[in-house]
């Protein structure tokens, strides 16, 4: 079974926070002000941070989940 989830290719990341502020689950969060980091545990695959970041960063990729 798979599930998608965010991520963020840190080292093009400007922090600033657009990803976080449209994340419904609060899976994203900015680390140290320096990138944007996804909580991979509350992050639900609804692509809406990659949508938003205007630096067009954030991918969604399939994530390997045990049944």
């Amino acid at each position: 079974m798979a599930r998608k989830i965010a991520r963020v290719d840190k080292s093009l990341c400007a922090a600033c926070g657009a990803c976080q502020k449209v994340c419904p689950r609060g899976a994203i969060y900015i680390f140290k002000g320096i990138y944007a980091a996804v909580d991979s545990n509350k992050c639900i695959g609804c692509s809406l941070c990659a949508k938003e970041c205007p630096a067009s960063i954030i991918s969604m990729e399939k994530l390997e989940v045990e049944a």
